[in-house]
């Protein structure tokens, strides 16, 4: 069942999903299941690790484009001039 259950977790992407399946591994006693184990554990691996490169760079652009912004922002004071 913990197996369907971690495949289905690399399928969907769901990185929530294989947090918790990774706080509770079964002590797993068949060799095919736990050479199937350490296939699954691998490419979850490499999933979370594509992921937090795709968000590394979402992030890198995000702050271009608010330094951008930022760049592009018209300077205002923020005192009030009431002098005539």
């Amino acid at each position: 069942m913990w197996l369907n259950k971690l495949k289905i977790a690399i399928i969907e992407k769901n990185p929530n999903a294989l947090g918790k399946l990774l706080d509770d591994v079964p002590q797993l006693q068949d060799p095919k299941e736990i050479q199937e184990a350490i296939y699954l554990l691998k490419e979850a691996t490499s999933l979370m690790e594509s992921l937090r490169d795709e968000t590394k760079a979402s992030m890198k652009q995000i702050k271009k484009n608010l330094d951008f912004l930022r760049s592009t922002d018209i300077p205002t004071s923020k005192k009030l001039d009431i002098r005539t």
